[in-house]
């Protein structure tokens, strides 16, 4: 029953049977390896961008960091959410990779829209020598509350960065996921809906560690090779990122894989909604956010449930103080994990 990270879940076993293939010979080494260069062209056909170009890093802190400071420039600001990963959850890695570039919040929850960014920008407008300058937007997708950017949303926000001058980062740990919730195609939520630049994440959805960077301007590329050099996110034995990626994108497990996730998580809020938990959030791609009662949560953690608590001790206070969590559904979990998980939750 663990539900604390999609994180902590098991590699799918037919990328560790990639992974043992690749492990055979000699390979040209730092992405000059054959399967580095069918895994561009399976990428570029994913997203309908011929012309993309498509990197291979082994974090989504580095995907995330190197496509900003590729973007931004180290006098600039970088607008995101209040809750964006890359504000909440990276330790300052942007601004470390940009060289200085600041983060600007825009709005006050998870997600932004194109008004608040209208908003910030606007307040923004007089951007003397002495202020920083307008940089990159950023969005998360999958959202850090479990929510979605609908396409319109998503178009609103470029919409109005591109009136601005400004380009546009998804940040996609969770990409897989939302693609599948939204039910669109990967160029539908990514290009044509305005976006720049993707990282596109797969260490969530079963991979033992890769994520891919796609600019979909190829003019962008000279300088993520240097920066991806330079920050030390260049891999010599790159086919082994390659080999995941490869088995990721092969017969579609990355759909495969998200889907069983986000149903996962569908049975277990239907669950606990029938057991009077009232959710914090309206769950749409794979992670819950509710209140139990502390001598619950405790009573789940004896019985060998894991999760995140989100605020207080879930060993010290009221019984019945409700302590925040977090539940989050990775491809391998199964229905009868779930449904251990609510039979505790409903006793």
């Amino acid at each position: 029953m663990f539900f604390a990270s999609d994180n902590a879940g098991p590699v799918h076993p037919a990328v560790m049977e990639a992974l043992n293939e690749a492990n055979s010979g000699f390979a040209a080494s730092y992405g000059a390896d054959a399967l580095t260069v069918d895994v561009r062209t399976r990428l570029r056909n994913i997203f309908e961008a011929p012309d993309a170009a498509v990197y291979l890093v082994a974090t989504g802190t580095a995907a995330n960091s190197l496509a900003l400071a590729t973007l931004g420039q180290p006098w600039q600001t970088i607008f995101c959410a209040p809750l964006a990963h890359i504000e909440e959850d990276e330790c300052n890695a942007p601004e470390f990779y940009t060289g200085g570039a600041k983060l600007t919040l825009v709005g006050d929850s998870d997600k932004m829209t194109g008004q608040t960014l209208l908003d910030t920008l606007t307040a923004l407008q007089v951007r003397d020598v002495h202020r920083a300058q307008a940089g990159p937007v950023s969005i998360t997708q999958v959202t850090e509350c479990g929510t979605l950017y609908t396409l319109d949303e998503i178009r609103a926000i470029t919409d109005q960065a591109r009136m601005s001058g400004l380009p546009v980062h998804l940040d996609g740990a969770r990409f897989s996921n939302a693609l599948v919730a939204l039910g669109c195609t990967a160029a539908e939520m990514s290009w044509k809906s305005g976006i720049d630049v993707v990282s596109f994440g797969g260490t969530k959805n079963g991979l033992m560690g890769a994520e891919a960077v796609i600019f979909f301007d190829p003019a962008h590329a000279w300088e993520f090779e240097l920066r991806r050099k330079r920050g030390a996110h260049l891999f010599s034995k790159h086919r082994y990122l390659s080999a995941q990626m490869a088995a990721y994108l092969r017969n579609d497990l990355w759909l495969e894989t998200a889907s069983a996730a986000n149903a996962s998580c569908a049975r277990l809020a239907a669950g606990l909604r029938a057991a009077n938990i009232q959710l914090d959030f309206e769950p749409q791609a794979n992670m819950i956010f509710c209140s139990i009662p502390r001598v619950l949560a405790q009573r789940l953690q004896l019985r060998g449930a894991t999760f995140s608590v989100m605020q207080g001790s879930i060993d010290t206070g009221p019984p019945d103080a409700l302590l925040p969590i977090r539940l989050v559904c990775d491809w391998s979990i199964t229905h009868d994990q779930i449904d251990q998980f609510l039979e505790i939750v409903s006793s």
